[in-house]
């Protein structure tokens, strides 16, 4: 960074900056009354530096116009987040700093707290059992056309799907303060206001009485409560209004839900930025004293399914808005996962960016091609009928001689599931949208996919949410426009690969399927002690051998929403060659 951290900045004790508090800081900042915050949560794209701090650039002005003290952004905006292997190249580091200066250069009397990456050589306050990285995660103060002060995350997630120290080197200053005008104030980064006793607090204990958390916090089901409950008992510990602004968007697999708030120093929930949307919004934050909040600055919460689907629906959105596709291809089986996931999809891009493609064999219903015709019709999405049983009957006959006298098995269920993958890939080469594969979780989980069949697809929507959480998210869906038949709802599963075919042939109902799956997976709980809470045992040990050897086939698998506290990829991280066994 160009200048280094808080040059320009005297140092009055060894942990407090100071800005100057004449000119542009309002008078009744200085009187330490009130301050007036601004946030803004965006949607930014990693590597898109530019476009980035051009977002940035505009909240500042915004802020700025709007009269605030103090304008707040997410975590790593101007590099977005995670940045992952991007942060190991010297010109991404490069380039991000350069738009920081350049951001620098238009700030005024309104201070912008920003997320960055810093150079490691530009670190001053490395603790002495640090792990010495590149570059550190960063916060950075722009105030009157400089860069007035930098902050290094010194709490560095390394579960789930977090990596951060594989990439970043730790700060060692957690109590730093700076003031403005009279007033003191912490900035933190994301993790280390998620502890009892981190920064924000050690801040308060050093003098500050305002604190500000940046945060690139990922999405995941039931987050948001405790969220909000973890941060208000920041502000009360700290005993000082607390402002935290989230990342929102997709990013991969991982979806940031914005969700921004700012609290008084009694835990006083003051605003509350609406979740999966961009949003900016201004307080007036009461220095001492505890206001009433303003109604129209608390947004609410989504409901539990409203809030998943929302997060589908963004996540899918922007993955295939941020990699460029014109529109996205899906297989209409007449199913409730196809179904559920086209109408997502019609959701997020709209319904002139979907093509729904029904593929018959001898094996399907009559009701399979009318139910995808009909959510086609509901949804307003194109629809084509494209018949494959012939392909798959020249397939039987090249292979008879080879086959000879063998009954058929999953063998020719797979193929079946191949042809329609292979046309859906021929769509997708030929017309340049992307295909969206249809499984959910518990197919996932255990195996019940065909790889480059029913797997395959750029991006896969359901793969982190239950089979019975499908239904519950479609009959949401109905309650604000029915677009998924009721037949299809009501239907029996079937993947209709033989004749009458039901997935209970292969599989246990999957409301007992998907509680032991729960328990398994996200909870990591054995055998014994799944069994111990009434589940079969031999049901249980025969779910547990199909998860564990089927992690061939999730390696495979195309990038998700996440939605659980444990999804399939970096948050559970096995090796396909394993025979251990969880007993």
């Amino acid at each position: 960074m160009v200048g280094g951290p808080a040059q320009a900045l005297a140092a009055p004790q060894a942990d407090e900056r100071a800005f100057e508090s004449a000119g542009g800081v309002r008078a009744n900042v200085v009187a330490m009354d009130e301050l007036r915050v601004a946030g803004a949560q965006l949607n930014v794209v990693v590597g898109d530096v530019e476009g980035n701090a051009k977002q940035i650039g505009e909240a500042m002005a915004w802020a700025e116009s709007a009269g605030a003290d103090l304008l707040v952004l997410s975590e790593l905006a101007l590099s977005g987040y995670p940045p992952e292997d991007l942060v190991l190249r010297d010109g991404f580091v490069a380039a991000n700093l350069r738009a920081l200066d350049e951001l620098a250069a238009q700030a005024g009397d309104c201070i912008t707290v920003v997320g960055f990456v810093d150079r490691a050589a530009d670190i001053d306050d490395l603790p002495d059992d640090a792990v010495t990285r590149g570059v550190a995660n960063a916060a950075a103060i722009l105030h009157r056309g400089a860069v007035a002060g930098v902050y290094h995350k010194v709490l560095l997630p390394n579960y789930g799907v977090f990596d951060e120290s594989r990439y970043f080197a730790r700060g060692g200053r957690p109590a730093q303060t700076w003031r403005l005008g009279g007033l003191t104030f912490g900035v933190s980064i994301c993790e280390d206001a998620w502890v009892a006793d981190g920064p924000p607090i050690q801040q308060a204990a050093a003098g500050a009485r305002l604190l500000v958390n940046i945060n690139a916090s990922p999405y995941n089901y039931g987050k948001a409560l405790a969220r909000e409950d973890l941060m208000r008992g920041q502000a009360r510990a700290a005993g000082a209004p607390l402002v935290y602004v989230n990342q929102v968007g997709g990013q991969d697999e991982l979806v940031f839900d914005g969700h921004s708030m700012v609290f008084s120093a009694e835990g006083r929930l003051l605003a509350r930025a609406p979740q999966f949307v961009e949003d900016r919004f201004v307080v007036d934050v009461a220095l001492s004293g505890d206001p009433k909040p303003e109604a129209e600055a608390v947004g609410r919460l989504l409901d539990a399914d409203e809030e998943v689907y929302r997060a589908l629906e963004l996540g899918v959105g922007d993955y295939v808005r941020k990699n460029g596709f014109d529109h996205v291809v899906i297989g209409l089986s007449g199913g409730i996962d196809s179904a559920l996931t086209a109408a997502v999809c019609a959701d997020a891009l709209g319904p002139d960016r979907v093509w729904g493609v029904a593929m018959p064999s001898r094996y399907s219903s009559p009701g399979s091609v009318t139910d995808a015709e009909d959510l086609a019709g509901r949804l307003g999405i194109r629809f084509t009928i494209l018949p494959m049983d012939e392909i798959f009957q020249s397939y039987l006959d090249a292979l008879a001689p080879i086959f000879d006298e063998r009954l058929p098995d999953v063998t020719e269920e797979n193929i079946q599931a191949r042809i329609r993958g292979a046309l859906l890939m021929a769509l997708s080469n030929k017309f340049g949208g992307m295909v969206v594969a249809t499984g959910n979780k518990s197919e996932m989980a255990v195996g019940y996919a065909t790889l480059y069949g029913d797997m395959a697809g750029g991006y896969a929507v359901l793969k982190d949410v239950f089979k019975t959480l499908v239904y519950r998210l479609a009959r949401w869906r109905n309650t604000i426009g029915e677009v998924i038949p009721p037949s299809t709802i009501s239907k029996p599963p079937s993947a209709e690969l033989a004749p009458d075919q039901r997935d209970s042939d292969s599989l246990p109902p999957y409301d007992v399927l998907d509680a032991i799956l729960e328990r398994y997976i996200e909870e990591d709980r054995s055998i014994a002690s799944i069994v111990g809470e009434g589940y079969d045992e031999a049901t249980v040990a025969r779910v547990a051998r199909m998860v564990d050897r089927n992690e061939y086939k999730r390696r495979q698998s195309a990038p998700g929403v996440k939605i659980t506290a444990k999804a399939f990829g970096k948050d559970r991280r096995l090796p396909i060659t394993n025979r251990y066994r969880l007993g």
